[in-house]
């Protein structure tokens, strides 16, 4: 194990060194102590390590993560996993406004809550959320899964695309276009899946979740849903 105290190393020279790293590096576990809530931490990894964050983590920790693991030991700020393609970001605490915004791919596994905006405009992420989420979360949310076994917030997937979304908990309002769905056997099964990957093994129950998604009465433009858009 490689350990890294952020009190004696900077930041900078720590993702340095996590970006020099190779495809078929044999340092594949890293253990951050001292993360102080700093932020941009372990951001742009492209290699198959783990990142273990001994705290809290401020902005956009693990952005643009591709391959890695990082498991952040505490709460994450603004923009958790931003723009990830690819691997796991673990957040055993809570987590700010916009985890997951833009993501590409990958799981992103949340312990507690998620504030307002979580999945915002999601390109193919999973997210897990298994404390209760904000307003506004999976606003423009164009492909992959968004699931949450707490509650939702006002306007839960404001001008969704093609993502889903499966909540257990209350929703306080939908947003433009988005209406609850159907669960088919196809969607338990996926649903199943999501939440083995996340930890919970058969201890939660895909059937008494609801699944939202697209109207797509949004795709192109018509007068008569003007006040929508």
């Amino acid at each position: 194990m490689e350990t890294v105290d952020l009190a004696v190393t900077s930041r900078r020279d720590f993702n340095a060194r996590l970006h020099a790293l190779a495809d078929n590096t044999n340092e594949t576990l890293w253990r951050v102590e001292n993360p102080g809530g700093q932020h941009a931490l372990a951001v742009g990894l492209d290699a198959p390590v783990t990142v273990e964050i001994a705290g809290h983590a401020g902005y956009y920790c693990a952005g643009m993560n591709q391959q890695a693991t990082v498991v952040i030991e505490g709460n994450a700020g603004v923009g958790v996993a931003e723009n990830m393609m690819s691997g796991m970001i673990h957040v055993k605490g809570d987590a700010s406004q916009a985890a997951g915004a833009t993501a590409h791919g990958g799981l992103l596994v949340i312990d507690g809550n998620a504030a307002a905006r979580c999945g915002i405009s999601m390109k193919g992420i999973d997210i897990v959320v298994k404390g209760s989420i904000g307003p506004m979360s999976a606003f423009m949310a164009q492909s992959g899964k968004l699931v949450v076994l707490g509650d939702a917030g006002e306007a839960l997937g404001d001008s969704i695309y093609e993502a889903r979304l499966y909540v257990r908990g209350k929703v306080a309002s939908l947003g433009a276009d988005c209406v609850e769905k159907p669960m088919t056997p196809e969607h338990l099964a996926e649903l199943g899946t999501l939440l083995d990957a996340a930890g919970l093994n058969g201890t939660v129950d895909p059937g008494t979740f609801k699944r939202y998604g697209s109207g797509r009465t949004l795709y192109n433009f018509h007068v008569d849903n003007a006040s929508a858009y």
